[in-house]
């Protein structure tokens, strides 16, 4: 009881000590400021900018200086392709004349190979599982199976002779491999339509026609397969991919993101295609190739997953022709990833390749920018 009432005479005291402020007539107000007195003055925050954590948190990519490391005399042409091979090796296709050079990862040459007219006008090079080198040429209209050793073992398409037909292209742009050895090639820049053949090189079928609906194709510029059989195809003026069963059936399409040049999946089903940022008809000059992106306004790489997500998106120096400088891009036509998740980009009117290194987020920056 006696802890009950020294609450109650406890809850008393503050309820008069309240009644008394109030009957005194409330908190009292400050009195007036004497004559050159100021008021007190309220903190302020500093309007400086904070010490910023130099840590980057998103992947990017840093241009590697010196690589490769060409002989003196082995120059390069107009740079069309590349490609990694299973030994980690990057394949560079060029429109000069040592059409096809290898380099390693580390930039020196491992050896060189299609001199002597064996190519007119490279466009790309793709492997398939067993190391077996695919060229296509669109200059010859062909696409030729080549051992490692650079042996021909087959050609689709008959050399010099442009058609549309079950035996001949028209300036096809690209080829894709699957385990089982049939044949998916995008043609092209003047036929709109995928063929399929198989391992004997016997036609199997054809789809697309010229168009920008489901199935229609306007250029359509590379090809690859993922680890389920799917196909995508670079629909270059369409300025999407379009994805499609390996019987032809369409999927669907990805668009209002890139106006593809070049595409590559990774054994991950990591899906990186080249290319400028989608363009309107109205951009491309009169007088000039009437091609969709063409000149490119800018250069990036992006990053898919096989539903169409974008996971990472990357913007690219552009340069100005022959002129570009190391690290700029002018026509960005080819892509390849190697294991460590480096890019290695070809470029048409810088006429090279150059090796991007991939630096993951939440390292520490370097000492100088």
């Amino acid at each position: 009881m006696r802890g009950v009432k020294s609450r109650g005479r406890f809850v008393v005291a503050l309820m008069f000590c309240a009644g008394a402020v109030v009957a005194a007539g409330g908190i009292a107000s400050p009195g007036p400021l004497a004559q050159g007195q100021t008021p007190a003055s309220t903190p302020t925050q500093s309007t400086r900018f904070p010490d910023y954590p130099k840590v980057d948190t998103s992947a990017g990519y840093r241009w590697v200086q010196g690589w490769p490391q060409r002989p003196p005399g082995l120059d390069w042409g107009v740079m069309s392709s590349t490609a990694v091979d299973a030994s980690g090796n990057i394949w560079t296709f060029n429109r000069g004349a040592v059409p096809i050079q290898i380099f390693r990862a580390d930039g020196t040459l491992v050896r060189t190979w299609g001199q002597g007219g064996v190519f007119k006008n490279p466009h790309q090079v793709r492997f398939d599982k067993d190391g077996n080198v695919w060229a296509v040429d669109n200059g010859f209209h062909t696409v030729t199976k080549f051992s490692p050793a650079g042996d021909v073992l087959m050609t689709l398409g008959v050399k010099n002779q442009p058609g549309d037909d079950d035996k001949h292209f028209n300036q096809p742009t690209d080829v894709t491999v699957s385990p089982s050895g049939d044949v998916f090639i995008s043609d092209g820049y003047v036929n709109s339509r995928v063929v399929h053949f198989d391992k004997n090189g016997k036609f199997v079928k054809a789809w697309g026609k010229l168009g920008t609906g489901p199935g229609e194709f306007s250029l359509p510029h590379g090809i690859a397969r993922d680890s389920r059989g799917r196909l995508y195809v670079v629909d270059r003026n369409n300025a999407r991919v379009q994805v499609f069963e390996a019987s032809g059936k369409y999927v669907t399409e990805w668009r209002n993101i890139i106006t593809p040049w070049a595409i590559t999946i990774t054994p991950k089903d990591e899906i990186y295609v080249c290319g400028s940022t989608p363009s309107q008809w109205w951009e491309v000059p009169k007088g000039s190739v009437q091609m969709n992106g063409v000149p490119a306004k800018d250069q990036i790489v992006v990053r898919f997953d096989t539903s169409g997500q974008v996971k990472q998106l990357w913007a690219f120096p552009q340069g100005a022709g022959d002129t570009a400088s190391p690290g700029e891009l002018n026509w960005v036509h080819g892509i390849a990833v190697d294991a460590r998740g480096d890019l290695y980009l070809a470029d048409i009117r810088g006429k090279r390749a150059q090796k991007f290194a991939r630096v993951d987020g939440k390292a520490e920056a370097p000492a100088s920018r």
